[in-house]
């Protein structure tokens, strides 16, 4: 699959210099960076949609919570 993204200018320059510094393509670096920071993409809006999901009928008390807990240690 081919993705095309556009840069601002300081992006680019600064993505260029760290390839040509390192010997590794721009591709490398920019896979690097998505692969390291989907995953607290996904988080995030999981969160943010568990969110405005919320139920307030269906939370419980701090204390049910801790003498749940305590029952089963």
């Amino acid at each position: 699959m081919m993705l095309a993204i556009r840069l601002d200018a300081d992006l680019e320059r600064r993505l260029t210099e760290l390839a040509a510094k390192t010997g590794r393509t721009k591709t490398f670096y920019a896979r690097a960076a998505i692969e390291a920071h989907l995953e607290e993409l996904e988080d995030y809006f999981l969160a943010e949609e568990r969110v405005a999901n919320f139920r307030p009928e269906k939370s419980v008390s701090l204390e049910s919570l801790k003498a749940e807990l305590d029952r089963n240690v």
